[in-house]
């Protein structure tokens, strides 16, 4: 390898880190006012998704808010313990299920999301509106050609 292929290896691998960690530092600082809140964040994730959303098949809320398929009914069956959201029966398929948000569920979220909307905000503001934007763009670029890739 050439010294200019080492530079662009190392350069990568240094991006992946401060990446890495950047997310690391804003996913911490997010889940400590998530937690304050009673919730796991896994449970705000399905919340804010049934909230924001509308009522969603269990089978597909994993892969909206990236978790473990097999997580999801235990989640699910924390928020209906807490009674935040509730099971139904799909009318014309049996085998689907939805979770809805309650009543409960809606008026917490009211509550607690423009504090986290604003928390997150604040955290972000280090970046000027041009630079959010470039950020958006270069981050979706990585993320789209990663799905472009087969080993």
């Amino acid at each position: 390898m050439n010294q200019e292929n080492e530079n662009e290896v190392k350069q990568s691998l240094k991006l992946f880190i401060v990446l890495s960690r950047a997310f690391k530092a804003l996913n911490e600082e997010i889940n400590q006012h998530i937690q304050a809140q009673g919730l796991h964040p896994t449970e705000f994730g399905v919340l804010e998704l049934l909230y924001h959303k509308g009522d969603q098949p269990l089978q597909k809320i994993g892969d909206k808010i990236l978790l473990a398929s097999g997580s999801i009914t235990y989640v699910v069956d924390k928020l209906e313990k807490k009674g935040y959201l509730r099971r139904s029966a799909c009318p014309n398929d049996r085998r689907v299920t939805y979770a809805q948000i309650t009543d409960e569920g809606r008026e917490l979220i009211d509550r607690i999301f423009p504090e986290h909307e604003n928390r997150i905000h604040e955290l972000m503001s280090v970046l000027s509106v041009d630079e959010k934007e470039t950020a958006i763009s270069l981050l979706k670029q990585i993320g789209l050609s990663i799905k472009d890739l087969s080993y």
